[in-house]
């Protein structure tokens, strides 16, 4: 199957796949495909069902977005991609299997469940950081800062190499539980409002980092964090299902 050509050049599936073997995208791009099987595999199997009425509708809202007012320009579409109507058909029916699935996984009572036990996950503080390239570097500023913090952002723009957000002050933004390196989590987590902590070595032991806690958020069940639990719980639901099937990427 030619999925390309270039005048004589002519760019085969198979040409396709291991070019994306090779360029590193093909386990990600199989994974998500793998996923989305393994999730209408098991939907099926746990009678999930799709009407003819939802594959229409679906099919309907499509073409509204596409533009596609007339059937004849539904086909000359599907034909343009080499797609018959009947793999689109399957296509939609799939989504539509995946959807239903991950929405019984994810009822707002699985969702309340998961934060009421997993609660002190989804504590987040505001931050703020300078990064420099000594320890005793680091050490100078922090005894400045100590006694006059609110120049936070003026040392962090005058002497901070982290360039993503030495022009915000070092404002690094929402930080939750698990974004940090553990000995610099468990002191910048447990410490309050407008401390300063540091200096921390960076992973490398390059750079030495001093921290500026501005805010802290307890855990609450807000729409961003019900977003960010229904995510982890499919994960950990398909971490389950994948075990119970064989799976393989050939």
């Amino acid at each position: 199957m030619i999925v390309a050509r270039i005048d004589e050049d002519e760019l085969t599936a198979e040409d396709f796949v291991k070019l994306l073997k090779l360029n590193g995208t093909f386990d990600n791009l199989i994974e998500d495909v793998v996923i989305d099987k393994l999730t209408v595999h098991v939907a099926k199997k746990h009678n999930i069902t799709v009407s003819n009425e939802e594959i229409q509708e679906r099919v309907d809202q499509i073409r509204r977005i596409k533009g596609l007012h007339r059937a004849k320009d539904t086909l000359e579409f599907l034909d343009d991609m080499g797609v018959s109507v009947d793999e689109f058909a399957g296509w939609i029916t799939e989504t539509l299997y995946k959807e239903k699935m991950i929405a019984e996984i994810n009822k707002d009572e699985a969702v309340e469940d998961y934060f009421t036990l997993n609660s002190p996950k989804f504590d987040s503080i505001d931050v703020s950081h300078i990064v420099v390239d000594s320890e005793g570097k680091a050490k100078e500023l922090l005894s400045l800062l100590k006694e006059e913090p609110d120049c936070f952002a003026e040392m962090a723009k005058e002497h901070s190499l982290d360039m993503e957000t030495k022009d915000k002050g070092g404002f690094i933004g929402k930080v939750l539980r698990g974004s940090l390196q553990n000995e610099v989590e468990a002191k910048v987590f447990n410490a309050s409002a407008g401390d300063l902590l540091g200096p921390f070595p960076t992973p490398d032991g390059l750079l030495f980092e001093i921290f500026k806690v501005n805010v802290k958020n307890p855990a609450k069940l807000d729409a961003a964090t019900a977003k960010e639990i229904r995510k982890m719980i499919y994960q950990e639901w398909l971490e389950s299902r994948a075990q119970e099937h064989k799976i393989e990427v050939l």
